[in-house]
């Protein structure tokens, strides 16, 4: 029930804000938003940090839920998968620096171009199911606590968290984690929305699967399997 859930998504964000702001209180630089780690890495990186591991386990835990929506819920198939390659799609560049440094240089941006390809054929070729599927469940909140999330990713976050613009605020006391800080929790509030959104459409098409009359091959095999079993 909504009146629940909603109270446990402001609990678990208070939380887990809570406990990264602790520990940072409680041993300044466990946040490790800003490593440096060798004479040759002149930007540093935050990419061992506490909030950069839970943005990509909140993407892959998204990425499972809309998997389930496009298994079990085949009426939300072109949005679920849609939306599970753009949660990949995330999540891939969220690993940018352990793909570039550990396996090849720029190879994030073959894995995006490539899911991203794939989600683009995908949805051009079922566009008229696509059509179908938004018109069975808008409005719908979950859907727009996504486009709320991708707002935050896609603008808010690139335009604050750009770093000519603290450059300029900050002047001569510039120091690149402080907009590294900016940039990491401001995304996180983005990932924040993306999975209460990703659980919220998950229950709007669980409940359409529901509400939706089975196909009579689906009715047969039912009844086929119910009169096996009342043999014994």
């Amino acid at each position: 029930m909504a009146w629940i859930r909603y109270p446990l998504y402001f609990l678990a964000i208070a939380f887990v804000t809570w406990a990264l702001t602790q520990l940072e209180l409680s041993s300044p630089g466990s946040l490790k938003l800003h490593l440096v780690l060798s004479d040759t890495d002149v930007h540093g990186t935050s990419e061992f940090s506490p909030v950069e591991m839970i943005q990509a386990i909140i993407l892959g835990a998204c990425g499972i839920i809309l998997g389930w929506v496009a298994m079990y819920c085949p009426s939300q198939r072109p949005i679920a998968f849609g939306l599970g390659g753009l949660a990949l799609a995330f999540l891939i560049r969220e690993l940018d620096y352990f793909l570039d440094r550990f396996i090849a240089d720029n190879l994030w941006q073959v894995l995006v171009a490539i899911v991203g390809a794939l989600v683009i054929v995908y949805v051009y070729r079922h566009k008229r199911r696509l059509q179908i599927a938004l018109a069975r469940i808008w409005p719908s909140p979950g859907l727009t606590l996504l486009f709320s999330g991708a707002v935050i990713l896609f603008a808010y976050s690139l335009l604050v968290g750009h770093e000519a613009l603290w450059m300029s605020i900050l002047g001569d006391n510039y120091q690149r984690v402080i907009k590294l800080a900016v940039e990491e929790f401001i995304e996180l509030v983005g990932y924040f929305l993306w999975m209460i959104g990703t659980i919220e459409y998950a229950f709007q098409a669980r409940a359409i699967a529901y509400r939706e009359p089975q196909p009579a091959a689906q009715r047969r095999r039912q009844k086929r399997r119910h009169d096996r079993e009342g043999r014994f």
